[in-house]
């Protein structure tokens, strides 16, 4: 008797299949619902609690465009036979049973889909960024997701536009000046922007591919400004065994940021060769020097006894407490074999420059004209 009942549950009219679903506190998920082709016409839905009586979270009849309602949009893929429902601002109260439906005259068509909410760790906040400068913005990823695929969509007007993705461990991809790195020693998701422009500014998502039924995402808006306190670039020169030294404004609201000057390496990614915490204290780090007046908003730093290996492109930037680094000022020096007479760093900047003090005392100040 067990076993006819069982038989009898398999082959209710209506049901497709059950799906578990598991989305973290302030991410998204993105569910997918299939239907027979002979459905592609009619209504589709996602609705919340017990069959019987469960509440329409979103519905539609539009069919190939997204169409939203709250936290929650639909899009309905007429030629693949199927409907994506994807679900924002997730809550750990939204832990429940939901349904994608398709309904038609008689018994509608269903899945179960079992929704699972956990507490989030990181959670990507807005980014700032500068014209002419870069922005790596660091998304810190589950270990069971370690080898699962990863995109990264920047969201148009109808759908989101895939720029990038990977699938692979250890290396860069890069489309355009878009390119990132899945480190899954360190469980760590990179993107690297290069020459930012203001169209950079707008909404992304950062999506991991967890199974064929549904993916995780994390949603960040990217805000790119132009920025008239700080140069864009600098050019510094210098003889061999003489003194570089390198001064880059910021805006005041990175002054409690932990700032840093960083060597372009041969990947797109800039190596950081030294960083400093605290206002007004010298924080030295190999031959590298960093002195921060938070007041000036001036970041100052000298690198010592420098060599043609010294020619190279640096950076100035800001880093934020979850680790994200924007790249404001780019710094070219050149180091020449022969020592100027003087003894003395020469310097010219495409558009002004100034001196550092020694570790010793207070570096020169400047006053940031601002409109």
């Amino acid at each position: 008797m067990k076993i006819i009942w069982t038989f009898t549950l398999l082959v209710i009219p209506g049901v497709l299949s059950s799906i578990s679903v598991t989305g973290y506190s302030g991410g998204g998920v993105s569910i997918t619902c299939r239907y027979d082709k002979g459905y592609t016409a009619y209504i589709k839905y996602f609705c919340k609690g017990q069959w019987s009586g469960c509440t329409y979270q979103i519905k539609t009849e539009e069919k190939n465009k997204w169409v939203d309602s709250g936290r929650f949009s639909l899009y309905d893929d007429t030629r693949a036979a199927v409907f994506t429902v994807t679900f924002r601002d997730l809550r750990e109260q939204d832990s429940d049973t939901y349904w994608c439906g398709t309904e038609r005259t008689g018994k509608d068509l269903y899945t179960e889909v079992n929704l699972k909410i956990l507490t989030a760790g990181q959670k990507i906040s807005a980014m700032r960024g500068y014209s002419g400068g870069n922005i790596i913005i660091n998304y810190k990823y589950k270990i069971q997701y370690k080898n699962h695929e990863k995109y990264v969509c920047k969201t148009g007007a109808d759908q989101c536009l895939t720029l990038i993705n990977t699938d692979r461990a250890a290396e860069w991809t890069h489309v355009g000046r878009f390119s990132v790195h899945d480190d899954r020693s360190a469980r760590l998701l990179r993107v690297f922007i290069r020459e930012l422009n203001v169209i950079d500014s707008g909404e992304y998502k950062i999506i991991v591919r967890v199974s064929e039924d549904y993916s995780i995402f994390s949603e960040f808006h990217l805000n790119i400004t132009d920025t008239d306190c700080c140069e864009k670039s600098i050019s510094l020169s210098a003889a061999a065994g003489a003194s570089v030294n390198i001064s880059c404004r910021y805006p005041q609201s990175h002054s409690a940021d932990v700032k840093f000057v960083c060597r372009r390496s041969g990947s797109d990614l800039c190596a950081e060769e030294a960083s400093v915490e605290e206002s007004r204290r010298w924080s030295a780090e190999g031959q590298i020097q960093l002195y921060d007046d938070r007041e000036q908003q001036l970041l100052t730093g000298t690198i010592s006894h420098v060599t043609r290996q010294h020619s190279a492109e640096y950076w100035c930037g800001v880093q934020s407490d979850q680790g994200h680094k924007s790249f404001i000022t780019r710094v070219l020096i050149s180091v020449t074999d022969v020592p100027e007479a003087t003894g003395t760093t020469q310097s010219s900047s495409s558009s002004s420059s100034s001196s550092s003090s020694s570790p010793s005392s207070s570096p020169q100040q400047r006053m940031c004209v601002r409109n």
